[in-house]
């Protein structure tokens, strides 16, 4: 983390993420902020609070993309969650917290990879052994032939020359799959409860013969299971969950209650939702199957396109906790000919490589990206503006027959120019009734 400066995550989301500069400022100071935290005296982190942040722009300019670049770039635990599936305690439906308790299940995941790693050598190590053992079970007597064999063995096995052989091999039975419903939003409830059923009914053990290609890859997770400490692998994850962990809150501004709806009741009360928000956002502690969680340095970066509502909308109390606030730029033409060819995985870039699978070279030139970028705007300003987007949609309709045809196909160079775009697309964009369906 020292060594990212503001400016230099800024450089590095510029690689995936066009334009909107004042989001990549905004998210990369709160990201710096919380390395600047951590280097001051405990008493005084504990003081110090995350400035929330609220992204307002049309769907499909990078929300979501800058948060979870950030999140990837600091290796923080992510989670994006709907605001708007979410409904007020004491209804069928999500409970708030479930967005914390999904978030450490990420960390844990996280931090057992990183565990994985540190361990997997003496994995294999000892995978080989318990092969060996499978191979040439120990006998009494005869101890040094049987290390000369083991030996030769050990040689063939990790050269694979023994890969087909078949051996019997101890698995586990997956334990019955039970699933327990709870109302009210009683995640954790369900958690127990599932947790205890499971115990009740613990996965059985048998023999399966297979070969040994196939019994690596079973020992290998066991033996790697065995040896990572669960116990160690929580008590990192909900630290990380405490310290770096981001909750991107989507469509927030859905749950807004915009003037004279406020009066009008509604469905299932959206300012209910609001202020079951508010306690996990201010700072609280959530029950988790592996801990209590606090979530006051959580960082929460919420977003919407608030066409209907506006920031001020929330309330108060959630609009406090939220005091940065970034309008991102609607896309234009120019902005899609950069995303079509400046990011490291640019759509250009990711087709290319797909239908090189196929043995087909295809290049698009400077007039062609052009074109389509133009049709892009065209169809936001036409149809729905849903961004860059609407990227995906033309070049999968303009790329649609080569996709098809790929591994047949006589000529394996396609070019993809501005006339190339017309031949193709120029009908369904004339027809304005076949693009709202098609493009």
């Amino acid at each position: 983390m020292e060594e990212y400066t503001p400016k230099k995550i800024v450089e590095e989301l510029d690689k995936y993420v066009v334009g909107q500069h004042n989001a990549k400022k905004a998210v990369a100071v709160a990201m710096r902020n919380r390395y600047r935290r951590l280097q001051l005296p405990e008493y005084l982190q504990e003081e110090i609070a995350p400035k929330n942040i609220i992204l307002i722009g049309p769907t499909g300019v990078g929300k979501t993309e800058v948060a979870r670049r950030l999140a990837k770039l600091s290796r923080s635990p992510f989670i994006k969650v709907e605001a708007s599936k979410y409904t007020e305690v004491g209804y069928v439906g999500r409970d708030v917290e479930s967005m914390v308790r999904d978030l450490v299940e990420i960390a844990v995941g996280m931090v057992r990879e990183e565990k994985k790693t540190s361990v997997i050598d003496k994995a294999k190590e000892n995978v080989n052994e318990r092969l060996l053992d499978l191979l040439l079970p120990p006998s009494s007597g005869y101890a040094e032939q049987d290390t000369g064999t083991r030996d030769k063995l050990r040689v063939k096995l990790n050269d694979g020359e023994l890969d087909e052989r078949v051996v019997e091999v101890e698995v586990e039975d997956a334990a019955p799959n039970v699933e327990v419903f709870t109302n009210l939003g009683m995640d954790d409830m369900g958690a127990g409860l599932g947790d205890m059923m499971k115990n009740m009914f613990p996965s059985k053990k048998r023999k399966r013969k297979m070969k040994i290609a196939e019994a690596r890859t079973i020992l290998e997770q066991q033996e790697t299971n065995r040896l990572i400490d669960m116990d160690d692998v929580k008590d990192i994850a909900i630290k990380r969950v405490e310290q770096s962990g981001i909750i991107f809150l989507d469509e927030i501004d859905k749950i807004c209650v915009a003037g004279s709806a406020a009066t009008k009741g509604g469905d299932v009360s959206r300012e209910g939702v609001q202020r079951d928000l508010l306690p996990i956002v201010e700072g609280s502690t959530v029950n988790t199957k592996y801990g209590i969680v606090r979530t006051d340095h959580i960082l929460f970066i919420a977003a919407g396109a608030f066409h209907m509502a506006k920031p001020t909308d929330l309330i108060p109390e959630l609009q406090g906790r939220f005091p940065i606030r970034v309008e991102l730029d609607s896309l234009k033409a120019e902005e899609f000919v950069r995303i079509l060819t400046e990011p490291e995985n640019s759509l250009t870039r990711q087709y290319m490589a797909l239908l090189g699978a196929d043995g087909v070279d295809v290049s698009f030139t400077d007039e062609g990206i052009r074109r389509i970028a133009e049709m892009a705007d065209e169809l936001n300003m036409s149809l729905e503006n849903i961004g860059a987007r609407r990227l995906h949609t033309i070049v999968e309709k303009l790329l649609e027959e080569i996709s098809y045809e790929a591994p047949e196909i006589d000529d394996k160079k396609i070019v993809v120019d501005a006339a190339y775009v017309d031949e193709h697309l120029k009908d369904i964009v004339e027809d304005r009734d076949l693009s709202r369906y098609v493009l």
